[in-house]
C-alpha cells in the first residue's frame, strides 16, 4: 500500500462496514487498501447478536423505508450474496394477552409484506404463522405455560458475524484489495491546503512505520470514530457514544426448543437464539466509558440476562449453565455533526460525513445493512464520479457462494469417503460453502486433517490449517476467537485444544517453541482475566481486572506528538 503508486481508497477499520467498503471500492475498479489495528472483526463485528434482520422495532417507529431496506439486504444475502453464511431462523413472538394477537399479527404481516416488495427472486422466508398455546408448547417445550397465551412465529436470519467479515475481506482481496490486519493508523497526512492525502501507519507486529498515499481515506472505526477523525487535525466529524451489549452462551440441550424467542424487557430486546450446538441469549444496552478494546461482561450483566430469560423458562438457568459470554460496543450515532463538517444523513441509523477534505467518516448502522453503508460511503467519497462508477456489490457473491449447490450435492460422497456425520458436513458447508474444496485439497495432501480436534471435536484439523494458510491468522487468539468461536463455545474457552492447534499452525506460520509458549500463555491469561471480570459488578471493576493482563500486541498511541498535544 505504501508504494509510489498510492491508493485510490484507503479504508481504516476492519469490521463489517470497513470490509464492505473495501469490497465496494475494489469492485468499482479502484486501487483499494484496508487496515485494521487488531484482527479482522475483533471489535463490535464479532460480538453482535449474529442476526441478519429487518428490525421489528422500527415498525413501531413507523420507519417503513428503513425496515424495507434491511429486509431487502437480508434476502439478498440469503439468496445471492452469501447463502452459505446466512441462514433462516424462526422466532416466537409471545403474546401476553389474547387482545394482542390482532395488532401483533398485523405488524408481522407488514414485516412480511415489506420483505416481499421489490424482491428480485421471490421470498427468501416463509410467511409468519399464528401459534396457539398448545402449538407453542410443541415448538418450545421449555417455555413456561403461563408465560404467554400464544405466539406469532416469524422468520429472520442468523450469521457467524466474524466469518462474514473475514469472507468480505477475502472477497475484496480476490478483486485486488490490499488487506493488512494488526496495522494501526497513527497520523493522517495533509497537504498545504489541509486536504487529507493518506496516512502514516504502524505495523504492530514489527513496529515498522509506513506512509500510504491515498486520494480518499474512509474511516469506519465504530466506537473509535472520533479518535480517528481527530487525526485529521480538525475538530469536525461525527459524534459517537459507546453502548455495551452482552450475550451468554448455553448448551443447546440445556433449553428444549426448536425455535428462537424474542422478548421485550424494560431496557432492551432479549433474544434466545438457537445456534448450532448452543443458544445465544442477549442482549443488554448500557452506557460504556471504559477502554473500548476489550469490553467484557460483568457479573451484573450476566445475572441480568439470566434473570430475564428465567422469567419465561420453565427450567431456570443458573451461572453453572453458562459456558461462554461475550460483550460488544454499539457505536451510537449522536444527532448532528461537529462544526465545519460536510455530511449526508442517509438513514435513521447511519451518517456519512467529511471532517476534512479527503477524509470520509461513516458511523451508526447495523450488520444487516453493511452493504448499503459501504455504498453510501464510497459514493460520498467519489462525489460526482460515483454516477459513472456505480456500486455493483449487489451482484457480487462472496467467496464460497458460487458453486454452493454443486458442492452441497456431494454430501453423500463426503460422508462415505471421510465418515463425517450430517452435522459435520452442515457445519463445513455453512462456514466455507463451495470453498470447502480448498479444505478437501489440503486433506488430500495430509489425510489426518480430516479428523476432528481431540478437545474441540466440532472443528476439523483441516479448518485450523486453513485458517493459517488462507485466513491471515497472525496469533493463536485469532484462531480461537474469530476463525473458530471456541472462545465461548466450550466451557474452557478452547484451552484444552491449544496444544493440538499449535501443532497444526506452527509449522505453517514458522512458530518456534518459544513463540508457541508465548501465544498459549497470552491467550490463557486473557481468558482467566475475563473469568475474573465476570465476578465483578461494574465495568470499571471489570476493566481493572482485565487491564492487569498485557496485550500480546499492544495498540500504538494514536496520533503524532503534535496531534496529541493539540487534542490535549
Amino acid at each position: 500500500m505504501s508504494d509510489d503508486e498510492g491508493l485510490d481508497v484507503l479504508v481504516i477499520g476492519g469490521g463489517v462496514t470497513g470490509a464492505g467498503i473495501a469490497l465496494d471500492a475494489a469492485t468499482r475498479g479502484l486501487r483499494t487498501g484496508i487496515i485494521e489495528a487488531q484482527d479482522w472483526a475483533s471489535g463490535t463485528s464479532s460480538r453482535s447478536s449474529k442476526l441478519v434482520h429487518g428490525g421489528l422495532r422500527y415498525l413501531q417507529m413507523l420507519d417503513f423505508s428503513l425496515v424495507h431496506e434491511a429486509l431487502t439486504e437480508r434476502d439478498l444475502l440469503i439468496k445471492e450474496i452469501a447463502p452459505h453464511l446466512v441462514k433462516p431462523v424462526s422466532f416466537l413472538y409471545p403474546l401476553l394477552k389474547h387482545y394482542e394477537r390482532p395488532y401483533v399479527g398485523a405488524g408481522v404481516a407488514l414485516y412480511d409484506a415489506l420483505a416481499t416488495i421489490g424482491s428480485r427472486k421471490g421470498r427468501a422466508m416463509p410467511f409468519h404463522r399464528h401459534v396457539s398455546r398448545k402449538g407453542m408448547a410443541k415448538l418450545f417445550p421449555d417455555l413456561r405455560h403461563d408465560a404467554a397465551v400464544g405466539a406469532v412465529r416469524y422468520w429472520d436470519a442468523s450469521v457467524d458475524d466474524a466469518r462474514l467479515v473475514l469472507t468480505l475481506v477475502r472477497t475484496a482481496a480476490a478483486y485486488g484489495a490490499l488487506a493488512a490486519p494488526r496495522t494501526q493508523v497513527v497520523e493522517l497526512t495533509r497537504n498545504g491546503l489541509g486536504k487529507v492525502t493518506g496516512a502514516v501507519v504502524v505495523d504492530l507486529e514489527t513496529g515498522a512505520q509506513h506512509t500510504i498515499k491515498a486520494d480518499h481515506v474512509i474511516a469506519a472505526t465504530g466506537v473509535w470514530t472520533e479518535e480517528t477523525e481527530s487525526l485529521s487535525g480538525t475538530e469536525g466529524g461525527l459524534r459517537v457514544l459507546a453502548s455495551k451489549g452482552i450475550h451468554i452462551v448455553v448448551p443447546r440441550d440445556r433449553i428444549q426448543g426448536d425455535v428462537g424467542l424474542i422478548l421485550q424487557t424494560e431496557k432492551s430486546v432479549l433474544f434466545l437464539i438457537p445456534w448450532s450446538r448452543y443458544w445465544i441469549i442477549g442482549t443488554t444496552d448500557t452506557p460504556y466509558d471504559e477502554n473500548p478494546v476489550h469490553p467484557v461482561p460483568t457479573g451484573a450483566d450476566i445475572d441480568y440476562v439470566i434473570d430475564h430469560a428465567n422469567a419465561v423458562l420453565a427450567d431456570p438457568l443458573s451461572r453453572e449453565d453458562v459456558i461462554g459470554t461475550f460483550a460488544g460496543l454499539r457505536p451510537l450515532l449522536q444527532p448532528g455533526t461537529k462544526d465545519g463538517t460536510s455530511s449526508a444523513k442517509v438513514s435513521r441509523e447511519h451518517t456519512v460525513a467529511s471532517p476534512a477534505p479527503g477524509l470520509v467518516s461513516i458511523a451508526g448502522g447495523k450488520l444487516t445493512t453493511y452493504r448499503v453503508m459501504a455504498k453510501d460511503a464510497v459514493d460520498f467519497a467519489l462525489g460526482a464520479r460515483a454516477h459513472k462508477l456505480p456500486s455493483i456489490t449487489d451482484q457480487i457473491p462472496l467467496i464460497g457462494a458460487v458453486g454452493l449447490e454443486a458442492v452441497t450435492r456431494q454430501r453423500r460422497a463426503l460422508k462415505e469417503k471421510y465418515g463425517w456425520s450430517e452435522q459435520v458436513i452442515d457445519h463445513l458447508l455453512h462456514r466455507y460453502g463451495s470453498a470447502l474444496r480448498d479444505l478437501l485439497a489440503a486433506i488430500a495432501r495430509q489425510p489426518d486433517l480430516a479428523n476432528p480436534l481431540e478437545h474441540a471435536p466440532a472443528y476439523l484439523r483441516a479448518e485450523i490449517a486453513y485458517a493459517a494458510t488462507h485466513e491471515q491468522v497472525m496469533h493463536l487468539e485469532d484462531v480461537l476467537e474469530h476463525r473458530t468461536r471456541l472462545v465461548y463455545e466450550v466451557a474452557d474457552s478452547g484451552v484444552a485444544a491449544i496444544p493440538e492447534i499449535l501443532a497444526i499452525v506452527s509449522p505453517i506460520l514458522g512458530w518456534d517453541e518459544a513463540r508457541q509458549q508465548k501465544e498459549a500463555a497470552s491467550y490463557t491469561a486473557s481468558r482467566e482475566a475475563k473469568a475474573a471480570a465476570a465476578l465483578t459488578a461494574t465495568d470499571a471493576e471489570a476493566e481493572a481486572v482485565r487491564a492487569e493482563v498485557p496485550d500480546l500486541v499492544p495498540l500504538h498511541p494514536m496520533g503524532t506528538e503534535e496531534v496529541r498535544t493539540e487534542q490535549s
